[in-house]
């Protein structure tokens, strides 16, 4: 480990007052836990995307669990002129998807693990098309950091998150939150187990593919209790979610493939 980071006072402040606003439009249940061990890094978190108020939720969430992760977040949000700030203040990584510098995103982050932060990451690197809502097949880019860092990977899990805001936010923000403080809809949060990258081989590309399978699959595994009794659509369909099928992955549920 290069030198200790310590969690800016910024940052501390914000995972507090998330405390505070995410009540206001949901009832946040967070289960499991991240080892003490872990808690203060160098630790990856690998979460999956359902809505455009994840991050938000999942700052409530790491705060209860007693954690402060750095975000990868696009680069759109530390340019914004109040945003940025507070990204850069609290220390989150910028990822300046299709463009040159997206190359220094990895490196970045697997520095940040060595100088023992937690890094939340969302694999599948956008909110997930997957029809059914499960995760999307991923990137290789958390497993790289975990190969680059040495950093353990928890998988973390998040639902109904789409029941707050839509996938078309921040188009209808106003009458969504209108309605989410009205319903107050439960949404959970669970962190799961370490996910075991042991024993991988081939080629560095094959042995991150492979990585990722099993980073993905263990958020699917997390997540199957939080949506137990609707393993196909959910309950609640967001209408205005596009559907792709080219990144849907084959899951398994209860021992069984379903497709």
């Amino acid at each position: 480990m290069d030198e200790s980071w310590r969690v800016p006072w910024v940052w501390r402040a914000l995972l507090r007052f998330s405390r505070v606003l995410v009540p206001m439009i949901c009832r946040l249940r967070v289960s499991g836990a991240v080892p003490d061990g872990l808690r203060h890094g160098p630790l990856i978190l690998a979460a999956n995307h359902v809505s455009p108020v994840d991050p938000v939720v999942m700052t409530a969430a790491c705060s209860i669990a007693g954690i402060a992760p750095r975000f990868m977040a696009t680069g759109g949000l530390f340019d914004a002129p109040v945003a940025g700030w507070a990204m850069r203040a609290a220390g989150h990584l910028r990822v300046d998807r299709h463009t040159a510098q997206v190359t220094e995103a990895l490196p970045s982050a697997a520095e940040a693990l060595r100088a023992g932060s937690v890094v939340l990451v969302y694999p599948e690197g956008r909110i997930g098309l997957d029809p059914w809502m499960w995760p999307e097949r991923g990137k290789t880019g958390v497993a790289r950091m975990a190969a680059m860092s040495g950093a353990p990977v928890i998988p973390v899990a998040q639902w109904d998150t789409h029941r707050v805001l839509p996938y078309t936010a921040p188009v209808g923000i106003v009458g969504s939150v209108l309605r989410a403080i009205r319903d107050r809809p439960v949404v959970y949060v669970r962190f799961g187990e370490p996910v075991d990258l042991s024993g991988l081989t081939g080629t560095d590309g094959a042995r991150a593919m492979r990585a990722t399978d099993r980073i993905v699959e263990g958020i699917a595994r997390t997540l199957e209790p939080l949506r137990a009794g609707e393993p196909e659509l959910p309950r609640f369909v967001d209408r205005t979610r596009p559907v792709e099928m080219s990144r849907v992955r084959k899951r398994r549920s209860a021992g069984r493939d379903q497709g």
